[in-house]
């Protein structure tokens, strides 16, 4: 499992002009299975993906292509971990060391 933080590098009214891209992006993502939460930081200045996957060098890929990144409106922190305890609903994602 991926946290997949993005930091905005531009105004917002330059995030503003790419938000419907990157949330189409999202879309894509979400119905692929590949995320399953994700929202914006407050204060906002970036926002917070929850992404499942076991290739770090693929989510590298998959956020290149975020629409905020190709007009270079967002930087991506992306931290790996192993999800041992989840609530019930996430049951599905667990894993074992």
């Amino acid at each position: 499992m991926f946290v997949l933080e993005l930091s905005y590098t531009a105004p917002l009214d330059r995030v503003d002009a790419v938000m419907q891209e990157h949330l189409a992006w999202l879309d894509t993502h979400y119905a692929a299975g590949v995320f399953i939460a994700s929202g914006r930081k407050n204060p906002r200045d970036g926002g917070v993906i929850l992404a499942v996957g076991d290739d770090r060098a693929a989510i590298e890929r998959l956020t290149a292509s975020d629409p905020f990144v190709v007009h270079g409106v967002c930087a991506y922190r992306i931290t790996e971990f192993i999800a041992t305890r989840t609530s019930d609903p996430l049951a599905p994602y667990r894993q074992r060391l």
